[in-house]
């Protein structure tokens, strides 16, 4: 026994979406043997858009019985039945929640016309209710009301059901290990079975080959199977648009940390919230002017010629400048820490000899310039960090020169290396950035033994 199922809601994510209209009919494989379909009183407001979409208003559903009410009807009408739909997750996991929420536990098995449309009416250009009926020659009347698409529903399940092959198919899809209740509709079966269960960064990717999700994970499969079993609002909605899914593999979580980061920059996915925003790299530098006196000061990075050292705001730019100031009794004028004066008289800093006022040698300054230059460059690291690769042959390694994450790479552990160059014909290039400064800072403290000095050995991997 099977129930077709559709409801129409007020469209505001899973947990926030309340049903305005429920249509269920009951079928036993040749004809309709019970029907339920009324409208809900969702207890909120319907959106405009909503109203414009199906043409149910909030007059329409002030006397409507409340999901509470009708809750007995829908237990009775699918007890025992298979829970039928076209996208099947979306309106079960609507109608669970709302049964949950009046204190009732709804468990059914499930079957998606969609996915079953793809697996045996291979071929059309779009699945969806409308396009496939006009396709198959389905009548369907009163589009986005819930009878309507119901019915609909009904007739393209009972063609699905008499196509040859049907048998085969709804018995795997039926079987609980078999995931098939469990994949967006969109998504091709094969699409998720090619997926590893090793590290890497994965891509979902809508209809059109967009990207519009990036994520990173240990085991690559079981992460994206987590998607799909996820029922909050912004994961369903990326479930829906789901019609690929890609991979690369990274061999190691730091190197998916760093691939998932620079993709998230270059893509900029609309179900990806964090790390979007590019942040603004600074850097500290030095000049002489006319008078020969030598400056410290900090501006955009591809602005600052030869910068020792970079920083990620403005604000931090100017606290490092006055710790510097302070240990090398430097001036704030000449440090750009203040602007526009004739002589310095920074609030925090006191330890100007006279350079602006003219009471300092000259010569004597830039010597304590060029002593704070010297130990801003002294504290630039140059390491390279050593890896699993993405095969039992393979090494994968992170290059950081002048504190500053260079790039990655994946190297044959047979492979003849004798030098930097060696090592950089296999490097792919990265920008560094805030997000990536983070990840490496971060692996550094639990994981210090998988670090070479490169200047003292450039192309030494530790066993």
């Amino acid at each position: 026994m099977y129930c077709i199922v559709d409801i129409e809601t007020t469209g505001n994510g899973i947990k926030g979406n309340k049903i305005t209209e429920i249509s269920i009919f009951k079928y036993d494989g040749h004809k309709i043997v019970d029907e339920f379909t009324t409208l809900v009183d969702p207890g909120c407001e319907i959106p405009y858009f909503i109203t414009r979409l199906t043409g149910i208003d909030n007059d329409m559903v002030r006397n409507a019985p409340t999901i509470g009410e009708i809750a007995p009807d829908i237990m009775r009408i699918t007890e025992g039945s298979i829970f039928v739909a076209h996208s099947v997750n979306f309106d079960y996991n609507i109608i669970k929640n709302e049964l949950k929420g009046v204190g009732l536990e709804f468990v059914r098995k499930k079957l998606c016309t969609v996915r079953l449309s793809r697996k045996l009416l291979p071929g059309y250009h779009s699945y969806s209710l409308g396009k496939l009926c006009s396709a198959l020659n389905i009548p369907l009347t009163d589009r986005h009301r819930a009878r309507g698409d119901a019915h609909a529903t009904t007739l393209l399940f009972e063609k699905l059901l008499r196509t040859e092959g049907a048998e085969q198919v709804f018995k795997v899809f039926l079987n609980a290990r078999s995931q098939e209740a469990t994949l967006p509709a969109a998504l091709p079966r094969d699409a998720f079975e090619r997926l590893p269960e090793k590290p890497g960064v994965y891509y979902f990717k809508d209809a059109k080959g967009k990207i519009i999700y990036v994520g990173k994970a240990i085991n690559i499969k079981k992460r994206v199977l987590g998607h799909f079993y996820d029922k909050s609002g912004k994961e369903v909605r990326l479930c829906a648009e789901t019609a690929d899914i890609d991979f690369e593999l990274s061999g190691s979580e730091l190197l998916a940390l760093l691939i998932e980061s620079s993709a998230i920059k270059q893509y900029y996915p609309i179900y990806n919230r964090a790390q979007k925003r590019k942040i603004q790299a600074y850097g500290i530098f030095c000049y002489e002017d006319r008078k020969g006196i030598r400056h410290l000061a900090y501006n955009k990075l591809k602005m600052a010629p030869n910068a020792f050292t970079v920083l990620y705001s403005p604000t931090t730019c100017r606290l490092f400048l006055e710790e510097i100031c302070k240990k090398f009794r430097l001036c704030p004028k000449y440090c750009h820490l203040q602007e526009n004066v004739a002589t310095c008289s920074h609030y925090r800093i006191d330890g100007c000899d006279g350079i602006c006022d003219g009471s300092e040698n000259i010569e004597l300054y830039n010597g304590k310039v060029l002593d704070a230059i010297a130990h801003m460059k002294a504290q630039r690291e140059n390491f390279i960090i050593k890896e699993k690769g993405r095969t039992y042959g393979e090494e994968a390694f992170v290059v950081v020169r002048n504190s500053l994450y260079i790039g990655y790479g994946f190297i044959e552990k047979d492979a003849s290396i004798r030098s930097h160059e060696d090592l950089d014909a296999f490097l792919v290039p990265q920008e560094s950035t805030l997000e990536a400064e983070s990840i490496i800072k971060s692996y550094m403290v639990k994981n210090s033994r998988n670090m070479v000095n490169s200047e003292a050995e450039p192309y030494h991997f530790p066993s």
